[in-house]
């Protein structure tokens, strides 16, 4: 870690907990800052608070009180998913407090180079495959995961050294509180419209992930899907060099599919059905991670070999293994319409059961009708459930089921199913209508699955 004296003596403010806000109060700490942290879960609930507490922070809980302000804080920084519209943030906008997210204190401490992920879908199984490349026959330090794929990036960045490089995942909340922040290498993997209840429109949004390039100059390097039209559009608003990945044949300029093989440049890299996980929004993950790689240098045999051996993340079509004969995959990490078009175009629907449904955010479900079209089975829960039907019926699935809770989805989706069937978790929504988290979601049904004969061969 770089050796800091910037927060030394000041007095900042830390609103919201979970993993990225203990590590920023436990960072910022550990420079000779005041902090004072402030959560809504109370302080009897709440053992993150009750730690930070015993290492001598001020440690406000149970409520967000405006008058926290008047404590004449240098500096703000919040949970990525509080949204601005909070009382305190507008008012410390007001007050031209700065806000800032823990990534961006990751960037400012760090040795290691930085290789920043953002998009819509594909994050994590990109920044994945990315680590994993990067890993294969390393010989010096490592690639370290980072970021919003469940390892907070200033607690990484406290352990990393300048032989290792943190490969860190971004969500557009993050993104929306960096200032100096600038990767070495950055990506997009797609923007499609998301978090629209957060950003307010979709123009937003967009800027929210652009943001990951304000500060970049020709000396670094972002990679950009150019088979969409939006991305290209934005490849000329950059100062940094831009490295292109598409599978539409549009440009051969950076990592590209064609007939069926997979390239860098002039260079052949692999075929593209040996990549270790199905789909073609796999094939663009893996284009992306090989673009990547090769800005550091890394052999064609280390990329195809990492690529081959990668089975996938973990509630991103996670192949659970087969139960009663039916090959099971998790893929809770889908909580957008687009996420699960994805997964689903990687299965024969004439053998899936798919589990579907979560929190309603007011949408239709248009978008995914072309796609639902030749399942066998769906299984419905949740808030979307009734919307979700009325788009299966239109898709001409006969076999819908609604059931209440995962374990009757679990129940449904085995009774549906036959051997030499796959059964899917892809509910196109997110998790908070019934559970904490996505994670919390897919476990529970991996949980239901098991108690199924089989899963010796995963």
């Amino acid at each position: 870690m770089r050796a800091s004296t910037k927060y030394e003596n000041k007095k900042v403010l830390v609103l919201g907990l979970a993993k990225s806000g203990v590590a920023a109060a436990r960072l910022l700490h550990s420079l000779g800052a005041f902090v004072t942290v402030n959560d809504g879960k109370r302080i009897e609930e709440n053992p993150e608070a009750q730690e930070l507490l015993a290492l001598g922070m001020t440690v406000i809980t149970g409520s967000h009180p405006i008058e926290l302000l008047d404590e004449g804080f240098s500096l703000i920084v919040k949970n990525p998913g509080i949204p601005y519209s909070n009382p305190i943030l507008e008012k410390a906008v007001k007050r031209n407090i700065p806000i800032i997210t823990e990534v961006e204190l990751a960037y400012q401490v760090s040795d290691a180079p930085l290789i920043g992920i953002t998009g819509t879908n594909g994050k994590t199984t990109t920044t994945t495959m990315i680590a994993n490349i990067l890993n294969y026959h390393r010989l010096k330090g490592k690639a370290l995961l980072a970021g919003n794929i469940g390892f907070p990036a200033s607690d990484v960045a406290t352990r990393a050294t300048k032989d290792d490089v943190m490969v860190t995942e971004l969500s557009s909340f993050q993104l929306m509180g960096v200032e100096e922040f600038k990767p070495q290498i950055a990506v997009i993997t797609n923007l499609f419209e998301a978090h629209i209840d957060y950003h307010g429109t979709r123009t937003a949004y967009v800027a929210a992930k652009w943001s990951i390039q304000k500060n970049m100059t020709a000396a670094e390097t972002i990679i950009l899907n150019f088979n969409q039209e939006e991305v290209r559009e934005l490849s000329l608003k950059t100062s940094a060099r831009v490295v292109p990945f598409c599978t539409n044949g549009l440009t051969k300029e950076g990592a590209y599919l064609d007939s069926g093989k997979l390239y860098y440049r002039d260079e052949y890299i692999m075929e593209a059905d040996e990549v270790g996980v199905p789909g073609m929004h796999n094939i663009e993950n893996a284009l992306t991670a090989i673009a990547v790689t090769k800005q550091l240098n890394t052999s064609n045999q280390s990329i195809r070999a990492a690529l081959i051996h990668f089975s996938g993340v973990k509630y991103r079509t996670e192949y659970i293994g087969i139960y009663d004969g039916r090959k099971v995959y998790n893929d809770s990490k889908a909580t957008n319409m687009l996420a699960t078009e994805k997964a689903l175009s990687g299965f024969d629907k004439s053998k899936l059961v798919l589990i579907a449904g979560g929190l309603d955010r007011g949408n239709s479900f248009d978008d995914l009708l072309p796609h639902l079209k030749g399942i066998k089975a769906v299984v419905l829960t949740g808030e979307t459930k009734k919307m979700l039907e009325k788009t299966c019926k239109e898709a001409g699935i006969k076999t819908i089921s609604i059931v209440e809770d995962m374990k009757e989805a679990v129940n449904q989706a085995m009774k549906l199913s036959i051997e030499g069937d796959s059964v899917l978790l892809s509910p196109a929504c997110a998790s908070w209508d019934q559970y904490r988290t996505f994670e919390e979601r897919g476990d529970l049904f991996v949980e239901e699955v098991k108690k199924y004969v089989g899963g010796s061969d995963k």
